[in-house]
């Protein structure tokens, strides 16, 4: 099962200018590297079989008919690989020259793609040797003995699998052929290319790459001419890049000597659910000119068992790395503290109320506080910090709520729940000595009503402290933590909160706070409604419970960013966390993450108000919209059969 990947490779081989015996022999290896390694599609540079700076030279009878002879040839000779190649040509029709995409495969050519748009800068004047593909009245065209489809809206496909391609300078004009491609159906965008090097051009080429891509929803795969080709005026220092839905996932060196190829795979099942979510994204083709699009089958080259991935998979999707957490982190920090500002400008609040465990969560919800707080000009001493130690709590967690609700200049108040929760168990004739859901929940609604109260005493608004991975697992107490009134954490995974909390004690906080916030960091995850142990730790270790926070962000990214199915899923984790999780723990936990997201999405319908911060989102209201009694039984028991 291949899970919608389609390995694809971008080649860039050494030329000979004009030699075009030389320069087959040349993509014939790459074409058998590539095949060696499983790939199913490639792509050659523009005109790589004559090598693009030819110039007058293509107005030469012996270089064309040399051309043709050598492509046959290059045809023929690899009637023994199965992988669509595609490379670039000059070619004869109508009496015209067209600078030409050619595809291939097993033998056969199935169709040429004729360029469109013309450069005619001082370095490149193909006006002067080529004709556009919108002044071609041929439908088809005669290489050796036999006629080919002949169209610049050529859809190549094969199953899920559409691929489009453009040349070069196609790429650069306001509308590309391949954004009509696109709203045609091609999911894989091909785009042979010569593209000199200038100072700064190729941070330009990668980001215009990887913005069509994502424009296009699609996989784009850009090769370049490299090295061989005539340095008279120019330079090209061979680029090939293979980007997806707007991610860079593999780049080529450039001003090497060596050939290139570069390989990754392009996720089509991905690509396919994004353009079905994104409704908006075939509103576009109404308003277009209708074009003839020209479908041209082909046999993908089958694989047998799972993909062999090249592509690394993210095992913490939500959390960037380098710099771009440091972006990330400001960001988030600025939605959550816009949201909640907005919320206490419009309930005309002068006090927040914030109940203060010592975890991550309420710490997180705390530090957002504050900083609303700070950019209302409101003292940050207004804000109620409550601490309310039950059966659970330990010294650890307590100290560090404590430290941290004064080191940031917030009002502490505290207000113990072990009488409250004692004289709840008599009222309802419950034995506190059984530790059951009973004694846990009661607890966290003792102090939710604590919150709740103390709230509108004041004046104020109860800021919500739950994340999305406890609202996905529903690891929620019902009308209990689960309440507020406005939950700034709602969208943010426990992952991400654990670096959000930690990039405030590096970033934002004098030592004090710095110290406090760095324990939180390291302090286990627990709701801590258990009494702690004979030695006073945490006994209640929620991760020992439910699983491991990273597994179900990485369950839960992939099934409601994408709508993976579980043996997707299953295979992206193998590959995720092969150094962390053997196949039986991740089939485990991704059957106790899909029982426990359908059973638990009562708790998710009746939400607080919260921003949404990232692409994943639980809101019954925008995001995530599913019937509370929706049975589980496809996915688990697909889940079942997992290998």
């Amino acid at each position: 099962m291949n899970y919608g990947f389609i390995k694809v490779a971008a080649a860039v081989p050494h030329v000979q200018v004009a030699d075009c015996s030389y320069n087959i022999g040349q993509i014939e290896s790459l074409m058998r590297q590539a095949s060696e390694k499983g790939v199913q599609l490639i792509a050659f540079p523009e005109l790589s079989v004559t090598a693009y700076t030819c110039l007058d030279l293509f107005a030469q009878q012996t270089l064309l008919k040399n051309a043709e002879q050598a492509l046959l040839k290059l045809v023929n000779d690899t009637a023994d690989l199965n992988l669509l190649t595609i490379v670039g040509a000059p070619l004869v029709t109508d009496n015209r020259l067209i600078n030409a995409a050619i595809a291939f495969q097993s033998g056969k050519i199935i169709g040429v793609v004729p360029k469109t748009y013309l450069p005619n800068y001082k370095e490149f004047q193909e006006q002067r040797w080529f004709t556009s593909a919108t002044e071609l009245w041929d439908k088809t065209i005669s290489i050796g003995n036999n006629t080919y489809p002949m169209n610049s809206h050529l859809l190549f496909t094969s199953g899920l699998i559409k691929v489009g391609i453009e040349i070069c300078e196609d790429l650069w004009v306001p509308v590309p052929p391949s954004s009509l491609l696109a709203m045609e159906g091609a999911n894989i965008l091909v785009n042979i290319s010569a593209s000199n090097e200038l100072i700064g051009k190729h941070h330009y080429l990668r980001s215009l790459i990887c913005q069509q891509s994502a424009r296009c929803m699609a996989g784009y795969v850009y090769t370049s001419a490299g090295f061989g080709e005539s340095s008279t005026d120019l330079v090209f220092a061979g680029n090939g890049i293979i980007a997806e839905n707007g991610n860079l996932l593999e780049e080529s060196p450039r001003f090497t000597m060596q050939e290139q190829l570069i390989i990754s795979e392009i996720d089509v099942e991905n690509l396919q659910n994004d353009r079905r979510v994104n409704t908006s994204f075939m509103h576009g083709a109404s308003t277009l000119l209708p074009e003839e699009t020209i479908v041209v089958p082909f046999a993908l080259s089958e694989t047998s068992g799972d993909p062999v991935l090249t592509r690394p998979i993210d095992p913490h999707p939500f959390t960037p790395s380098g710099n771009a957490l440091k972006e990330r982190c400001e960001e988030i920090f600025q939605i959550q503290v816009a949201g909640l500002a907005k919320r206490m400008v419009h309930t005309h609040s002068k006090t927040a109320v914030v109940g203060i465990s010592g975890g991550l969560d309420s710490t997180l919800a705390l530090l957002v506080t504050v900083m609303t707080f700070d950019a209302l000009g409101i003292p940050r001493n207004q804000i109620l910090g409550i601490t309310m130690p039950g059966f659970g709590t330990t010294d650890r967690t307590y100290t560090n709520a404590c430290n941290l609700i004064r080191s940031l200049g917030v009002t502490l108040k505290e207000i113990s729940i072990k009488d409250a929760c004692l004289q709840h168990f008599k009222d309802i004739d419950h034995d506190p000595s059984v530790h059951d859901v009973t004694y846990e929940n009661s607890q966290a609604r003792e102090r939710t009503q604590i919150l709740m109260d103390v709230a509108n005493q004041v004046g104020g608004m109860v800021i919500g402290t739950g994340d999305l991975s406890e609202l996905a697992l529903g690891w929620a107490t019902y009308n209990g933590d689960h309440m507020s009134m406005y939950g700034v954490n709602g969208s943010i995974p426990k992952t991400l909160v654990k670096y959000l909390v930690e990039w405030v004690a590096l970033n934002r906080v004098d030592e004090a706070s710095r110290a406090t916030l760095l324990d939180i960091v390291d302090t286990p995850i627990s709701p801590e409604l258990i009494p702690a142990d004979e030695n006073g730790n945490i006994k209640q270790k929620t991760e020992d419970l439910v699983g491991p926070y990273e597994l179900h962000d990485f369950f839960l990214y992939h099934f409601l960013r994408y709508g993976s199915s579980p043996a997707k899923i299953y295979f992206l984790a193998q590959q995720a966390f092969k150094d962390n999780y053997d196949k039986e723990t991740i089939k485990k936990w991704l059957y106790t993450f899909f029982r426990r997201f359908f059973q638990q999405q009562f708790k998710r319908s009746c939400l607080p108000d919260g921003p949404k911060v990232g692409s994943v989102s639980l809101s019954p209201r925008g995001d995530w919209r599913m019937p509370s009694d929706a049975m589980a039984t496809l996915w688990l028991k697909e889940i079942e059969g997992l290998k």
